[in-house]
């Protein structure tokens, strides 16, 4: 036996062969409109994150919060997810937390009580992945966390303008 045959033969075992394969799209794309989500709920007591087509629900996620996520978001740094109805604006395929869909806040209403308070409403408010899985701790700085194959099933389902409502 040659000394090229033996290598090639475990690449071959470990279907690891030189031969062309079709490449990994990355990011996933976008699913077919009548399979995206035209409306996403969170549930911050719940933990739970809903996507929505047509009123029904179509997925359902376990999420993760801030380290205080108790109350609406007032200001940079308070740990709080915000409370109230935004939109999905960008998609970021470069994040740091895998993938991560960027929420509208803050929106004028928020920006107006930060004025009037004297603070930094903050922002990058986001739906990203990094959550190890079976995880229930919240450790975000007030964005919704979910695993990384769930924010790639996510991603695949909500294009940008999409509506959240974030509850209590």
């Amino acid at each position: 036996m040659s000394r090229w045959r033996w290598p090639i033969l475990l690449l071959a075992a470990l279907g690891l062969s030189s031969q062309a394969r079709e490449p990994t799209r990355w990011p996933p794309p976008l699913l077919p409109a009548a399979q995206q989500a035209d409306a996403i709920h969170v549930y911050k007591t719940q933990r739970k994150m809903d996507l929505l087509r047509g009123g029904r629900v179509i997925a359902t996620y376990r999420i993760v919060l801030g380290g205080a996520p108790i109350g609406h978001k007032r200001q940079q740094g308070d740990q709080r997810t915000p409370e109230g109805d935004y939109r999905i604006t960008y998609r970021n395929d470069r994040s740091r937390f895998h993938l991560s869909l960027r929420v509208s806040y803050p929106n004028e209403a928020d920006r107006r009580q930060a004025v009037a308070r004297g603070v930094d409403p903050g922002g990058d408010i986001m739906i990203h992945g990094a959550t190890p899985p079976g995880s229930q701790s919240d450790w975000t700085e007030g964005c919704i966390a979910v695993t990384n194959a769930e924010i790639e099933a996510i991603w695949q389902r909500v294009p940008v303008g999409t509506p959240i409502r974030i509850t209590p």
